[in-house]
């Protein structure tokens, strides 16, 4: 492993998705000096993406006018199980990754060190200590967006358990003979209020008759639907709309019930794309179903808010891996 030049003082943070990668050059005080952003394509195969993570790195250098010689260390968040230590990814199915050594190809390209984490995880950890000043000791962060997924800071520390896969709430079971998963089971959160289970849902619905104004706004296929779509549609009074969004609410909010009787956080935090559109149109209705289904007292004096990082979560997230690991 390249190493870590004491004296440089800057950080890099990645955020890789399945369909894009952010990068963001950040200072040792977490203040984002500039960004750069890039599709994934993932179907061209691990080797491509990994080149072009390399790339939107140095364009996030290039655009703040810094060498990579000045960056201490390069923070990556990646969907899937990972093995930090050893820095790959085990399984990435949005990715088609199996057995990835993601942190010794960067490296290789970049020579500079990488500290790699589950992408929920980095999110959680951005939220954390950036957003909530780190003051919360126990803290779960959820993300709503194509998956869901989230990560746990359990007193003061970020937990990954056992086999390094803590923090998989998505695939908490809700409803047992609820729709098919992607993970195999059926009735997970995921299969229930994430972005992709809100668009089948509406696209199934369509399929089988449903008017709504999306419709309008995109034609019948809906095949350019965004999360914001919905927030328009809800807005010019789409009763459908509405409905779908305040059961993915709904849901949501009893999944966070579960997990406040379960670890007793002092906060939750809810994050993602979905949430970003939607926030006005669901946060009310999870807080409320959250604080309903919660055991009697196990709720009292938490906090269940939204996230105000938004995209930058996962690439600040990142940043904070690298500094706490070249400490």
């Amino acid at each position: 492993m390249p190493e870590v030049n004491s004296k440089a003082e800057y950080l890099i943070g990645v955020d890789l998705g399945g369909t894009k990668i952010l990068a963001g050059v950040f200072t040792n005080s977490l203040k984002c000096l500039s960004r750069a952003k890039t599709s994934t394509k993932a179907e061209r195969g691990p080797a491509a993406v990994i080149e072009r993570i390399a790339r939107c790195a140095q364009d996030a250098a290039d655009e703040c006018d810094i060498d990579l010689k000045q960056v201490r260390g390069l923070g990556i968040g990646s969907p899937g199980a990972i093995d930090p230590e050893n820095g790959r990814v085990i399984f990435a199915g949005n990715l088609g990754w199996k057995d990835i050594p993601l942190k010794r190809e960067l490296e290789k390209r970049l020579d500079l060190p990488v500290f790699l984490q589950n992408d929920c995880n980095v999110c959680t950890l951005g939220v954390h200590e950036v957003e909530l000043e780190a003051r919360p000791r126990n803290m779960v962060g959820v993300f709503l967006g194509t998956g869901i997924g989230g990560g746990l800071i359990l007193e003061g520390k970020l937990f990954t358990g056992f086999n390094r896969t803590a923090g998989e709430v998505g695939h908490m079971v809700l409803e047992v003979n609820g729709p098919k998963c992607t993970c195999g089971n059926r009735g997970c959160w995921e299969a229930l209020a994430s972005r992709s289970a809100l668009f089948r849902q509406i696209q199934d619905a369509v399929h089988d008759g449903q008017k709504t104004v999306l419709c309008d706004m995109l034609g019948n296929d809906l095949k350019d639907l965004r999360s914001g779509d919905l927030r328009k549609a809800i807005r010019q009074g789409d009763k459908f709309v509405a409905h779908i969004v305040e059961e993915a609410a709904k849901y949501t909010g009893i999944a966070i019930a579960n997990l406040i009787n379960i670890l007793s956080p002092e906060a939750v935090v809810v994050g993602g794309g979905v949430m970003d559109a939607l926030e006005s149109e669901m946060m009310p209705v999870v807080i409320e179903t959250a604080r309903e289904h919660a055991f009697p007292g196990s709720d009292k004096g938490v906090k269940i808010l939204a996230s105000k990082l938004g995209d930058d979560a996962g690439i600040t997230g990142a940043a904070v891996l690298a500094r706490r690991e070249t400490k």
